[in-house]
């Protein structure tokens, strides 16, 4: 992409007047073909889910599901470019924390949003194959680095039920669950309750093994028996247990990145 491509972006606010400012800022951009919006984390997932924007405006606190939630559920590795928009400043760390590229403070000047939509419009021009490449040797030797520092990967979680603590190895898991912000743990033919959100929990396993194939769930490739081919581009993953999964379209990509061949 180039200065010269046009982008999609998607206010996330649950005030209208907020939408509205951000979408009059953002009528003034001719790099800005489209302007859709969300008016809470909810619908904000199925756009991303459904037809991903370049960009997202998403406001950090919203009835329900908040803009961390958002992230969560969707994973950082797949959100677009991501300015947060919020009145309270002690969000600031968390939010780069989860690899926002900027962070607009309410009440903000238009020179502030300009600045925030130069730098997003930059980074969207820098993604030419030679620096995708780039980006992918980086996260190679990032991965290789996290390998060597324990904990940075886990290869057991520690789970508390009803006074008992388990060590479930992650090699033994075979899927795991969207429950909510939570998620279920399935393992070796039992399901334990793990209180982290499915974004979070895939960070921390290992992406050689662990691969998210929908937006609810994330599965242990050793655990695959077959793929079922369905229409429009999806599958049906049949793990060894007999458990059917969906590998959904978005995923796909991730999913044969993977296992380095197509499907």
């Amino acid at each position: 992409m180039s200065r010269n491509e046009k982008y999609r972006v998607l206010v996330v606010d649950d005030e209208k007047p907020a939408r509205k400012r951000l979408g009059n800022l953002l009528e003034q951009h001719d790099a800005i073909s489209e302007i859709v919006e969300a008016k809470n984390g909810v619908e904000a997932v199925s756009q991303i889910e459904t037809n991903p924007p370049d960009i997202v405006f998403l406001d950090v606190q919203m009835p329900g599901v908040g803009g961390f939630d958002v992230i969560d559920t969707i994973g950082p590795e797949h959100m677009p470019l991501t300015i947060f928009v919020t009145a309270y400043d002690k969000f600031a760390l968390k939010a780069f924390d989860a690899s926002a590229l900027d962070y607009l403070l309410k009440p903000f000047s238009d020179s502030r949003f300009e600045t925030a939509m130069d730098k997003a419009l930059d980074r969207l021009a820098e993604k030419s194959p030679q620096s995708l490449h780039q980006g992918q040797d980086s996260e190679v030797l990032e991965l290789i680095a996290r390998r060597q520092r324990p904990g940075e990967l886990w290869n057991w979680l520690v789970i508390k039920t009803g006074g008992v603590t388990r060590f479930i190895m992650a090699e033994d898991i075979d899927w795991i669950e969207a429950a909510g912000v939570y998620v279920n743990i399935h393992s070796q033919g039992k399901e334990y309750l793990y209180r982290v959100g499915i974004g979070t929990i895939l960070e921390r396993l290992d992406p050689f093994q662990f691969v998210r194939i929908h937006r609810s769930s994330i599965v242990n490739v050793k655990s695959i028996k077959h793929l079922e081919k369905r229409s429009h581009g999806e599958f049906d993953v049949v793990l060894k247990d007999g458990t059917y999964l969906t590998l959904t379209r978005s995923y796909r990509e991730a999913f044969e990145n993977a296992l380095g061949q197509s499907l």
